[in-house]
């Protein structure tokens, strides 16, 4: 295994405490060069329950046991309401919020913390605006290592920061948005060789986030025809597609998915790309959604997310917060799942792309919920209203409308 940047091809070690390219910049990802001869020594994998760590043939090796809080093993959920309403003959939803803290980022977490571990680090840093700083603060304190978290001051949900507050990490809002915060703690990183970053630049995080794509094709015993996710920083979508094409190459699935992005209308850099045809994206300095966890304008992995939707014939979409707020009233209130704001972006996306005609009704799709709804609770309680009467059986009786 070796690290390779996704634009010269430069290689690295993977014993060697970088992020990016050392000659241009540009991103890193993990190459595995003998992947059948590493399936052949550890046959006993396919045996073992769902998890982060039963993929252990696909993911870096370590020499150390890994920091882990038994994160993976999601369930993917088939829809019943949702796509007998939709006419939608196979629509699954994998519901990342049983992880460990209630979001996708525990499964790049454990691979990451892991290796700061084993590299001899005893500080790791992040910038978040919220399921990151979360993950890290618990798997930080899984691994007996201090921990500092950057976040945009009131640009995060209470449910995240509570998280990062309890496990012990080291808190600082920022005047600014995820952008600048994330600038800073590259800086730090860079000037001070003691602190470890682990946003999902990072390129460890993304090899633990893939492992979601073999799930799926584990549980629907083939691939996909079509995995629609939000996308904020968009190293989520481009780890589902190295995932997915890991599994392909070696003969466990026959085919791969289209990989859709979606995006809230005030922060689609990529959404709009895509819709161009172009190579690059136009940057914004300002992005608004209530979609605390893809409020990001300048997403570190653009690149690898155009290449992931241009290989596999994707698309990108993006959607209003408005839509955004009834996908997530919709699945909780027909499929009882509760989601935060940011995983119903790719259900919003989903019902979009039907007006449009751009989904096959008979394709097996499956819908990414990221996080978990607990995680940021404020949007659902801001328009609450509830029935206050006095305690007593018969006025109840009648607000229920019993007894006529």
């Amino acid at each position: 295994m070796e690290l390779s940047c996704i634009n010269c091809h430069s290689r690295y070690s993977l014993n060697e405490p970088i992020y990016c390219c050392r000659k241009c910049k540009g991103l890193l990802e993990v190459v595995i060069n003998d992947l059948f001869e590493r399936l052949q020594r550890d046959k006993e994998w396919e045996k073992k329950s769902l998890s982060v760590w039963k993929y252990t043939p696909f993911l870096p090796d370590l020499s150390i046991e890994p920091v882990t809080l038994n994160e993976g093993g999601t369930l993917l959920i088939k829809s019943k309401r949702i796509a007998e309403e939709l006419k939608l003959k196979n629509l699954y939803i994998k519901f990342e919020g049983q992880n460990p803290t209630g979001s996708f980022k525990d499964r790049g977490m454990t691979v990451g913390v892991s290796k700061a571990k084993e590299l001899g680090y005893r500080m790791v840093i992040c910038a978040s605006t919220g399921n990151t700083s979360s993950s890290l603060a618990a798997y930080a304190a899984r691994g007996n290592l201090n921990c500092v978290v950057l976040v945009p001051s009131k640009k995060i949900a209470m449910g995240k920061l509570a998280q990062a507050i309890v496990h012990g990490t080291k808190l600082v809002m920022i005047d600014g948005n995820f952008d600048l915060a994330l600038r800073i703690v590259m800086e730090l990183c860079s000037k001070y060789r003691e602190i470890y970053l682990l946003n999902s630049i990072n390129p460890f995080r993304l090899e633990g986030q893939k492992t979601a794509a073999f799930e799926i094709s584990e549980q629907l015993k083939g691939n996909p025809d079509l995995v629609i996710l939000p996308v904020g920083n968009a190293g989520n979508i481009s780890s589902y597609w190295k995932g997915f094409k890991e599994f392909y190459q070696v003969g466990f699935i026959k085919n791969l998915p289209r990989m859709i992005g979606i995006q809230a209308e005030g922060a689609s850099p990529i959404t709009k790309a895509i819709k161009k045809g172009e190579s690059s994206i136009e940057r914004l300095y300002h992005p608004e959604t209530i979609a605390t966890a893809i409020r990001i304008g300048s997403p570190i992995h653009w690149k690898k997310a155009l290449n992931s939707i241009y290989e596999s014939k994707g698309y990108a979409e993006s959607v209003t917060d408005q839509e955004i707020i009834s996908a997530q009233r919709e699945l909780a209130s027909k499929e009882g799942l509760f989601v935060e704001p940011a995983s119903a972006a790719s259900f919003a996306g989903l019902k979009k792309l039907l007006d449009f005609g751009l989904i096959d009704r008979d394709e097996r799709i499956v819908c990414v919920a990221t996080g978990h709804g607990l995680k940021d609770p404020d949007i659902v309680l801001k328009d609450l209203e509830f029935e206050r009467v006095v305690p007593d059986t018969k006025v109840i009786e009648r607000v229920l409308g019993l007894g006529k």
